[in-house]
């Protein structure tokens, strides 16, 4: 797709979170066949997005299986997925899941709601002790 960043031009309106912030994007879109060793080709629908702003051009690829999505939507669908990618990545961090210690099934089918759910309500004590001015900057000596 590298080769395809001079194709970029069109500019589109594209809403790119779940706030329905809107920004201006140039991009290109075409069809292509993915292959991988032993197995069929999948004909994917990529989107090169190129977006100027304050930290200078970025350039961004979107992949899809689903060939009649308009190219906003693709855009937008990964950018509503980023928020879930995002908190997983975060759980995952802080709260060691798929790093605990139980061996069964059974005790990670239990312990994973829970790190969940505290996870929820430290974001949302931290949401409203923020609101307040109520959280304390620690600062390393």
């Amino acid at each position: 797709m590298a080769e395809h960043a001079d194709r970029v031009g069109q500019q589109v309106l594209l809403a790119v979170d779940a706030q329905g912030r809107v920004l201006a994007v140039e991009v290109a879109t075409d069809t292509a066949l993915w292959y991988h060793a032993g197995k069929p080709p999948v004909p994917i629908r990529w989107v090169l997005v190129r977006q100027n702003g304050s930290q200078g051009e970025q350039l961004s690829a979107f992949l899809s299986t689903y060939l009649t999505l308009e190219t906003a939507q693709i855009v937008t669908c990964f950018s509503c997925r980023w928020a879930i990618e995002t908190t997983f990545a975060q759980v995952r961090a802080h709260l060691g899941v798929e790093t605990q210690r139980q061996w069964s099934g059974q005790a990670i089918s239990r312990t994973t709601p829970v790190l969940f759910g505290l996870f929820s309500l430290v974001t949302l004590v931290a949401h409203r002790l923020h609101a307040r001015d109520l959280l304390v900057r620690q600062t390393s000596s």
